[in-house]
């Protein structure tokens, strides 16, 4: 399966598989949402079916906890998990400092607050995901229906003091009609191009009346997985000087992989 797969889905795999080993049996783990995070779903999947994996899945979407059931995933609450071990999820962007843009998938509220009742959140990208500065990605606010055109005026106020080169702010539509996220919400997505002080303009939006949450994450990501489409993987650590690389050699054979160091 590996051998047949593209460079950024080879790099996908191989990330998420890396992150198979931070789940130890008997943990609770949240599980992100997106194409990375998919891999992540199935591979913790397979552990538990062939080798025995015990494990409490938090996911932060619907698509998510589908997934997770299908392959055998014990799927609970973060009100009844109460406080994970780790959580692992995908990203838009990550800068050098490990803060991310996430909220390309429209889950970004439930992707927090799964994140920040971990003991520590682990990211799982590709190489195309790293940048210099944040900002490339839109950077998606959830609001509130009720009166969301007076949020987004409020929204493009705001920007205008901000160290950023776009004010440009769109609704994000499915087909016709306004996407709606998992608590109902919709979805601003900020077309910022560069974003010179995330903590602060953060902080700012957080406080606009509607806005229920953005898709900043300040210091909430404690390590990146960084997979390549040779099978090189990379982890940074924020606590760490240095990176850990491992190489994964994709076999033709059908099985997964071989491991060397």
């Amino acid at each position: 399966m590996p051998s047949e797969l593209s460079p950024i889905d080879k790099a996908k795999f191989v990330a998420a598989r890396k992150a198979t080993e931070y789940v130890k049996s008997g943990m609770k783990v949240g599980l992100g949402s997106g194409s990375t995070a998919a891999w992540l779903v199935q591979c913790l999947g397979e552990l538990v079916r062939d080798e025995g994996l015990r494990m409490k899945g938090v996911p932060t979407s619907s698509r998510t906890a589908r997934l997770a059931r299908e392959v055998g995933i014990e799927v609970i609450s973060l009100d009844e998990a109460k406080w994970l071990d780790v959580s692992i999820d995908g990203t838009d962007e990550y800068d050098g400092n490990l803060n991310l843009i996430k909220g390309g998938g429209g889950s970004h509220l439930q992707e927090k607050i799964v994140a920040t009742a971990s003991d520590r959140m682990i990211v799982i990208a590709d190489v195309t995901k790293k940048v210099e500065t944040l900002g490339a990605f839109p950077l998606p606010l959830e609001v509130i229906p009720f009166g969301w055109q007076t949020t987004k005026t409020l929204i493009e106020e705001t920007l205008i003091g901000m160290d950023v080169l776009g004010q440009t702010t769109t609704l994000r539509m499915n087909g016709d009609a306004p996407y709606i996220s998992d608590e109902g919400n919709h979805i601003l997505d900020l077309h910022l191009n560069r974003i010179g002080n995330p903590r602060q303009l953060s902080l700012m939006l957080n406080q606009i009346p509607g806005v229920v949450e953005n898709g900043l994450f300040i210091d909430i990501c404690d390590i990146v997985i960084v997979g390549h489409g040779d099978g090189l993987v990379e982890v940074h650590d924020i606590n760490q000087d240095q990176v850990e690389k491992t190489k994964f050699d994709f076999l033709d054979d059908g099985n997964l992989f071989s491991e060397d160091m």
